[in-house]
């Protein structure tokens, strides 16, 4: 199987409109940024993203939100984009939020073939209405489904032809669930090394769950917020 493709375009092959898109990601650190702007440039509309956050307004998923691509966001963050608060507010965006720790977890569960799982985060507050809550040794927990997607676009540092992938510090973050959970994972990647050279006690993610590589052309590696000293 190769799963090397040459573009972003080429490796979003079969990605429609209504479909579940999970990205990797925590603000714009380790966001799949050429898989997003091919995303944007496929038409694909009426979609449902499940991401960490939904960027800022005009660069990773909030350039989505410009085109009004997105249908529903999941995400635990969304305090940075001025867009995505309009077309909330609005009616014109459905939003599932979700505490962090949360979402990290319905992804892994996803991946991991577990439809559910109960948690004490959220018992007792607006996230837990309408879900199934039990109590075990004296404590309550609510019921939290597991996520899984159509596809799930993840940023890597490296990978190998096999699509085993390294992630750089804390461009990690959510990419090793969301690599997981998805029918199709496509990695958007900085160096594609021959096969055998990872080192296989340094791979965070097995090659088995991802189908699809590309070498990312260019990287804007946008900071979101810069804080400097004297």
């Amino acid at each position: 199987m190769n799963k090397v493709f040459d573009d972003p375009k080429a490796a979003l092959e079969g990605l429609e409109s209504g479909m579940t898109v999970l990205l990797g990601g925590f603000g714009l650190c380790g966001i799949p940024e050429n898989l997003i702007l091919a995303l944007k440039e496929s038409g694909a509309t009426d979609l449902t993203c499940v991401s960490n956050n939904a960027g800022v307004d005009d660069f990773g998923l909030g350039l989505l939100l410009q085109t009004r691509q997105i249908k529903k966001m999941v995400s635990s963050y969304v305090g940075e984009n001025a867009t995505f608060e309009k077309q909330f507010l609005g009616g014109e965006l459905e939003v599932e939020l979700t505490p962090q720790g949360t979402l990290a977890e319905k992804l892994r569960a996803g991946g991991a073939g577990i439809p559910a799982f109960f948690t004490p985060t959220g018992f007792g507050t607006k996230v837990a209405e309408g879900k199934d809550t039990r109590k075990f040794n004296g404590r309550d927990y609510v019921l939290e489904e597991a996520i899984t997607g159509d596809f799930a676009l993840v940023k890597a540092w490296k990978a190998d032809p096999f699509g085993n992938l390294i992630y750089r510090k804390t461009a990690r973050n959510f990419n090793p669930m969301v690599a997981t959970a998805g029918k199709i994972t496509v990695a958007e990647v900085e160096e594609i090394v021959p096969l055998g050279e990872l080192d296989p006690d340094q791979v965070h993610t097995s090659g088995v769950f991802v189908q699809r590589v590309i070498k990312g052309p260019s990287y804007e590696k946008r900071i979101e917020q810069m804080t400097t000293s004297n």
